[in-house]
């Protein structure tokens, strides 16, 4: 496996890790009553690679379940990630 293909692998896991606590911790946070994350932060996360955990986590959690914003916007986002692998791993995206 080139060297690329494994930092991609390792980021994409990273922010998995990150975007499942984050999402725990504000349904924590949700549920005491406490400071939240917003919600523009969680949609960055998603973003930047974190989309897919985010959005399982979410589902089994039964947190944001009824915003539109993450039920459409992080598969959205999940198929974004899913086009840009396709394109990097059959060589149509050549930036490296």
């Amino acid at each position: 496996m080139p060297l690329f293909s494994k930092l991609l692998l390792i980021y994409f896991v990273l922010m998995g890790i990150v975007a499942v606590i984050i999402t725990v911790a504000d349904k924590s946070a949700a549920r005491r009553g406490k400071w939240r994350v917003p919600e523009a932060t969680l949609m960055l996360i998603g973003l930047f690679g974190g989309a897919l955990p985010m959005f399982v986590t979410m589902r089994v959690i039964r947190h944001k379940t009824k915003h539109m914003k993450f039920m459409i916007g992080l598969p959205l986002e999940i198929a974004l990630h899913a086009a840009i692998a396709c394109l990097i791993i059959f060589g149509k995206f050549n930036f490296i």
